[in-house]
């Protein structure tokens, strides 16, 4: 077992910031812009319930375990709301707990679920990922060697980011063994095409900013924001040119930049923790 996968990292003093991350990633995405954002925030990175290093799940792989997972790691630090920043799955997870009064703001890179109804590519999205479950177990072992190279590490960050070089080796290999050791993908993805996604937009009443890289290769931008887009006329929207599908890792400070501006507008002096 890799001693790497933990269940969460906090630091840093301020307001509080949940960090969420994507589909069988884990917490440690969001190590290039940590330093930035504790820097203001008091910040906790939870890695989603079912993946390496998070909690099990108890009962049926289902969008509301993930959801309920992560309200039990607000409650543990005694957070009642906080600010929420997610990639991906952790964007969709992100705003579900904005549907339960849980966020004070969301920044939502490349939330999941923004396909419009019956749109081919979510199938095509979890497809890809169910092929990469079969793939993983052979690349895990290798999973440093194949980050050795250039050649590799563009290899291990095709669908994630558009610059690579700057990503240490080790957070991708960790990446891969992480990815490999998802217990919940395979229930997720059935979940998924089961069930599909849905965000009840009146629900939610705290401000929102969409991130989204005109580059990403998993979320294709735009179609995978048509139904967001509609159902969230009031939230701002950013374009992030030639940015990927993880602008953590792909353009870190520009990144933090973009989530520190919008906490930073939060009417509410009140420290939590």
């Amino acid at each position: 077992m890799d001693t790497a996968f933990t269940p969460a990292h906090r630091g840093g003093s301020g307001e509080p910031l949940l960090l969420l991350h994507g589909f069988t990633d884990t917490w440690r995405t969001w190590e290039l812009v940590l330093p930035a954002l504790e820097r203001a925030h008091d910040v906790l990175a939870i890695t989603l319930a079912g993946h390496a290093g998070g909690p099990p799940i108890d009962g049926a792989e289902t969008e509301q375990a993930l959801v309920d997972a992560a309200e039990r790691a607000l409650d543990a630090v005694g957070w009642q709301t906080a600010h929420v920043v997610g990639n991906s799955l952790g964007g969709y997870v992100a705003l579900k707990l904005a549907e339960r009064g849980r966020a004070k703001r969301v920044v939502a890179l490349a939330p999941a679920g923004g396909w419009a109804p019956g749109d081919r590519a979510a199938r095509d999205t979890l497809a890809y990922f169910r092929m990469m479950q079969q793939l993983l177990p052979e690349a895990a072992p290798r999973a440093e060697q194949i980050v050795s190279t250039p050649e590799g590490r563009r290899r291990a960050t095709l669908m994630a980011a558009e610059r690579y070089e700057h990503i240490p080796p080790a957070l991708l290999a960790h990446q891969i063994r992480g990815a490999a050791g998802c217990p919940a993908a395979p229930g997720l993805i059935a979940f998924a095409l089961r069930e599909g996604w849905s965000v009840d937009a009146e629900r939610i009443a705290c401000p929102l900013r969409f991130v989204w890289g005109t580059e990403d290769k998993l979320l294709h931008w735009p179609g995978a924001a048509v139904a967001y887009r509609e159902r969230f006329p009031q939230a701002e929207w950013v374009e992030l040119e030639g940015v990927g599908h993880c602008p953590q890792l792909d353009v870190p400070l520009e990144t933090a930049e973009l989530i520190l501006g919008f906490t930073a507008r939060s009417a509410s002096p009140a420290r939590a923790g």
